[in-house]
This record gives structure tokens, C-alpha cells and sequence, in this order.
């Protein structure tokens, strides 16, 4: 079994009462309701239009201090809501790490609707990548494993294929991974990037369009291509075609195909670590059958 990691610091909703009880008294009399427990992050919903989110293991502490740092810029750019710092908590001694209070985003997430019900949200989505992928400042990290040349993924999607039980259809998807990673690498700026673009961090509205984008942990700057495979974890073959479309000329046909590499990067990773959490799993799947066309 290949699962989510274990948190080093189980954070449990009296811990997150005393943070902001100390740090930000003014909000102390709001409700308190844990809303998920991400492979980095436990998020907890307070009142209705704020969140907190707090590391749950020590590598997810640069991705909290990142967020604080650029998702302001990314605010003021995006057509849609993204859950922007309001407060930058401070480690605490029942607390070791830096935490933040957000904006909270409200919809439902795509990862529990059909595809289908997803296709209205391709205009959305197509606008505010536009508006994410801007030449990013000086001093932006570089995701080691996001936005990078597609061959430094080349080892652990080998060695992700090599478990034939897991993918039957592994020699296959390895002749289309070669060719993916045969397409020219990207030689223009290192764009902004969301980093972790797939269906359980896109929020749609009641008539599926989009209504909002989260957990930008892995925000960083590269390759687009990393977050244009969104359109083959979100969306079927007419819907893409779509999505595809709406960037017109800004995106060229060498980066729709490190896109495609990059959805089987992402898909195998859903794959390959998601045995205790079905709908990952189940985004894996979708990607893989997109990637492969059917």
C-alpha cells in the first residue's frame, strides 16, 4: 500500500484555538471546523470567510512561507478567489511551525463532480492561468519537481511504470512518456506557476464554472506546461479541445505536449501514492485514460 505520509505534527482543533486566541484574539470567537487533512497541509474552517492552514510534517513549511509570500501578487491578478494570507501566524510553543489564516474559497471541489459537470469550467480555468503565468519576479523558487525539464522526472516515472500490477498498460504509457520528454524544453522566462493544479484543488460554482483555486503549496516558477496538464486531469477529449483553444497562439504545440508529459507525471503520482484516498486515485485513472486517448 502506497499512502499519504504520516503527519510529524498532529494538529488537532484546540491546538489551532490557543494560536489564534494568542496571535489573533480578535478572531477567537469564530467557529472552528477541520475541513481537510492534506498529504502537507490540515486546513480548519473559521466563521465563514477565513481558513487556517498548518504544516503537518516539516517539508511542508517553506510551502506555507511561499504561499504568504506570492499568493498576494497572484490575488490581485486572478479573475477568480484564491485563499490569500490575511495573517502570517507565528510558531508558537504548542505549535513549531509558521501557519497561516486565509481566505476562504468556497465551492465544490471538481475532484467530486463528473467530468461532464466539470466541461463549463474551461473558460475559467483557461483565464486564470493566463493571468497566473507572467514572468515571474527574481528570487521565485524553482520547484525541483514541478516545472522542471520533464527528464528530471524521467527516473520515478520509469520507476512508477515498472509496477506492471499497477499499470497493465505501463509499455505503452513509457513509448508516450519518451516521446513527451523528446519535445524541446521550455527556453522562455520561468513563469509563475501553481505547481499542483489538479482536480481536487479547483473549486467549481452550482453551474460548474469556476469559482475559485487552492492550495497553491507548490507555487513556484518554470515551465507552464506543468500546470496546463490540468486539462487532461480536469477535462475529456471535447472539453480539452476547448481548453486548448482558449490560449489561441499564447501556447505553442511543443508545450501542449510537455503538458500531456506532465499529466502522466501527475497521474502516476496520484496512482502510485493514493491507496487510502479514493478520489486521488480516482484522478489518476481519468489522467492516465486522457493521456492515452481514451
Amino acid at each position: 500500500m502506497a499512502g499519504m505520509p504520516p503527519a510529524t505534527v498532529e494538529v488537532s482543533a484546540a491546538v489551532v484555538h490557543a494560536l489564534i486566541r494568542d496571535q489573533r484574539p480578535d478572531l477567537a470567537g469564530r467557529s472552528l471546523v477541520r475541513v481537510a487533512n492534506g498529504w502537507d497541509n490540515a486546513t480548519f474552517r473559521l466563521g465563514d470567510d477565513l481558513a487556517v492552514r498548518l504544516p503537518r510534517r516539516a517539508e511542508a513549511v517553506p510551502l506555507i512561507v511561499h504561499e504568504q509570500r506570492y499568493l498576494p501578487g497572484i490575488a490581485r491578478r486572478s479573475p477568480v478567489p484564491v485563499p490569500v494570507p490575511v495573517h502570517a501566524g507565528r510558531p508558537a510553543s504548542d505549535f513549531p511551525w509558521p501557519w497561516s489564516i486565509v481566505r476562504y474559497v468556497s465551492g465544490t471541489a471538481a475532484v467530486d463532480a463528473g467530468p461532464a459537470d466539470r466541461a463549463p469550467a474551461v473558460d475559467g480555468l483557461a483565464a486564470f492561468l493566463k493571468a497566473l503565468h507572467v514572468p515571474a519576479e527574481t528570487g521565485v523558487p524553482v520547484n525541483p519537481v514541478r516545472g522542471v525539464p520533464l527528464m528530471d522526472r524521467n527516473a520515478v516515472v520509469l520507476e512508477r511504470l515498472a509496477d506492471r500490477d499497477r499499470y497493465p498498460q505501463s509499455a505503452e504509457l513509457g513509448a508516450a512518456w519518451a516521446q513527451y520528454c523528446a519535445a524541446p524544453v521550455w527556453d522562455g522566462p520561468a513563469m509563475m506557476l501553481h505547481g499542483d493544479l489538479h482536480p481536487a484543488n479547483v473549486l467549481l460554482a452550482a453551474d460548474g464554472s469556476l469559482a475559485g483555486v487552492i492550495d497553491f503549496g507548490d507555487v513556484g516558477a518554470g515551465d507552464p506546461a506543468v500546470d496546463l496538464a490540468a486539462g487532461w486531469l480536469m477535462f475529456d477529449a471535447g472539453a480539452r479541445q476547448r481548453f486548448i483553444g482558449a490560449f489561441g497562439s499564447a501556447v505553442d504545440r511543443n508545450t501542449w505536449m510537455r503538458a500531456r508529459g506532465w499529466a502522466l507525471v501527475l497521474s502516476t503520482a496520484m496512482l502510485s501514492n493514493s491507496d487510502d484516498n479514493p478520489p486521488m486515485f480516482s484522478v489518476g485513472e481519468f489522467g492516465l485514460r486522457q493521456v492515452l486517448g481514451r
